[in-house]
């Protein structure tokens, strides 16, 4: 366990040197910049022989953490009495993030008001907050530390990285999404995009950043209730798992949900909820499971709702099937620009599944099978909106696909910049309401038209 110690902090060694204080000339800054690495190494050798293996296995306890630091302060004071308090602070924090954490973007990972991490190369760091994407003045110290980094995030779960491999999805424990590719096909060197996950977002939450309106949940509400398959489409960074996971708490406790996802991202709040994730290929080439192959099992699990964490290819085929055949309720996401965009996609998938069905046959599938489109997207703001709700009405005589449209985005005039606006009735009355009175559930008056049955 303490090799394992002393690799994490052989590889992940700090980017830049601990500035020294203002206003001394070059040559003096780079001797105690010297000064400064000595004493780090020296600091560094001496935590590896202080720390055993139950004190490394309890590492995110504070307790432990608070005696890491005073073992590491102590270290300093012996080696480097008359160093500074802050360089001091800086360096305990260094060598910390080091050996226990993810290097110079680990105070990003921890910061609660930072939504994505993007690592371009090693010394460009790009961070978002708020919707608007900045540059950290963090840096990595070479190619390779970039690597190690990398490595340390993928091991837990199983999952490798290398030539041979040199793409990868991970998550990190709080359940942030990671991306990782290196080169030769990152031509300028290994890039990192982390999206986080961190204190789930709820309804209010939700109502509170304006996604939608609080009228709104109850339509939702009902629709979830009503077990309604819905669909929940919008692009890269627009919010589709956020709503999702909000969706999801309004499934009964009552229910046995099964949850299929590449990564896990899922967090619902259920007791009675059973998470499957897909496996890529080990070293030799083998052992691979696939989302297909866990939704035809999950089919066997008596599910009463299957929820896919987001459709990409074939397995789009049984999860149609899944909701054509008792498993109602059902939610997944796509990446669309648009409800039309989604059915073409959702029609695409279908096809990459290998099977010989016609056009029409697959549309047929997909009218009969989907209930709701739910198009959320990102605003020229940063902020995340439900845009569109439109309901599949079935299929026309040239065989096209017919949408409604039962909710449209209306954006009101705002000199500040900000997005502002409301999701409005179209005052189409949806059809979908009749299954929905069939579980008991009813809309309002004023969302249904006047027609609550």
């Amino acid at each position: 366990m303490r090799s394992l110690l002393n690799e994490r902090i052989q590889q992940s060694r700090t980017a830049s040197t601990i500035e020294p204080a203002p206003g001394k000339n070059l040559e003096t800054q780079r001797e105690q910049s010297e000064a400064l690495q000595e004493v780090e190494e020296k600091v560094r050798q001496h935590l590896m022989t202080r720390v055993d293996a139950q004190m490394l296995a309890k590492r995110d306890d504070p307790a432990i953490q608070m005696q890491l630091r005073r073992l590491l302060d102590e270290s300093i004071e012996r080696e480097s009495a008359g160093i500074a308090r802050l360089d001091r602070a800086r360096l305990i924090e260094r060598i910390m993030n080091d050996a226990f954490g993810y290097g110079p973007i680990q105070s990003l990972v921890e910061d609660p008001t930072i939504t994505e991490i993007m690592v371009n190369r090693w010394n460009q760091v790009y961070y978002e907050r708020d919707g608007q994407i900045c540059r950290s003045e963090l840096a990595f110290r070479d190619e390779q530390h970039v690597k190690n980094i990398i490595e340390k995030i993928v091991a837990p779960i199983g999952r490798r990285i290398d030539e041979a491999s040199p793409m990868v999805d991970a998550r990190l424990p709080d359940g942030s999404r990671v991306n990782a590719i290196i080169p030769p096909l990152a031509l300028d060197g290994s890039c990192v995009t982390i999206r986080k996950f961190g204190k789930g977002l709820t309804v209010d939450d939700l109502v509170r950043m304006e996604a939608f309106s609080s009228e709104d949940v109850e339509f939702f509400q009902a629709c979830v209730k009503g077990k309604l398959n819905i669909l929940i489409s919008g692009g890269t960074g627009s919010g589709k798992t956020t709503v999702l996971n909000v969706l999801s708490s309004f499934i009964p406790a009552t229910e046995r949900i099964v949850t299929i996802e590449d990564s896990a991202e899922l967090r619902l709040q259920q007791e009675h909820v059973v998470r499957l994730e897909s496996r890529p290929v080990n070293i030799e080439g083998k052992g691979d499971v696939s989302i297909r192959s866990l939704v035809r099992n999950a089919l066997r699990m008596r599910p009463d709702r299957i929820i896919v964490g987001e459709v990409r290819g074939g397995e789009a085929l049984d999860m149609l099937q899944a909701m054509n055949t008792g498993h109602e309720g059902s939610l997944t996401t796509l990446h669309a620009n648009s409800p039309r965009d989604a059915l073409s996609r959702l029609e695409v998938m279908v096809l990459m599944a290998g099977e010989e069905l016609p056009h029409r046959a697959i549309r047929e599938q997909i009218a009969s099978s989907i209930d709701l489109i739910i198009q959320v997207a990102r605003m020229r703001d940063g902020g995340r909106k439900v845009v569109e709700v439109c309901e599949v009405r079935g299929l026309s005589e040239d065989g096209q696909i017919e949408l409604g449209n039962v909710f449209m985005f209306e954006e009101s005039a705002d000199s500040s910049g900000i997005v502002k606006g409301v999701l409005k009735p179209t005052g189409q009355v949806p059809k979908c309401l009749k299954k929905m009175n069939w579980y008991g559930v009813s809309l309002p008056a004023k969302m249904s038209g006047g027609d609550t049955t």
